[in-house]
């Protein structure tokens, strides 16, 4: 049986794209340091992924601080949480850009916010139901 595994994005300041993802309740599940390779692997996630929920992958190819951009064709991480209102405000307090306060979507009735971490990746917070 196939399965999605992660989505892998390359990050400026590795320290920094975790706080931020910390706020939003996403911790370290493994971290792999390639020193041949100058690059290292830091897979973030929910509770343990015992479970196999998807992952992100963070890159952080060492002494490249400033040669990515996020590009055009990506679109944005989205998560379900039970707060969003709380999500942003955590966001906020730890210094993080908020692009949309929480509200309806356009035209529907599913409560959501955008977020922007460090690198300027969007993450979509949805409501969802604890």
């Amino acid at each position: 049986m196939s399965s999605y595994l992660h989505t892998m994005v390359r990050v400026k300041n590795l320290d920094a794209s975790l706080a931020f993802y910390r706020l939003l309740g996403l911790h370290e599940l493994r971290r792999t340091e390639v020193p041949d390779g100058k690059y290292t692997l830091v897979f973030i996630g929910y509770a343990d992924n015992a479970h196999g929920q998807a992952e992100i992958e963070l890159t952080y190819n060492w002494g490249d601080d400033d040669g990515y951009e996020v590009g055009t064709g990506f679109g944005h991480f989205a998560v379900g949480m039970p707060d969003v209102t709380a999500a942003v405000e955590a966001v906020r307090a730890g210094g993080g850009k908020v692009t949309r306060e929480p509200g309806p979507v356009k035209f529907g009735t599913t409560f959501i916010a955008f977020v922007e971490d460090p690198d300027g990746y969007k993450i979509e917070l949805i409501q969802r139901a604890a």
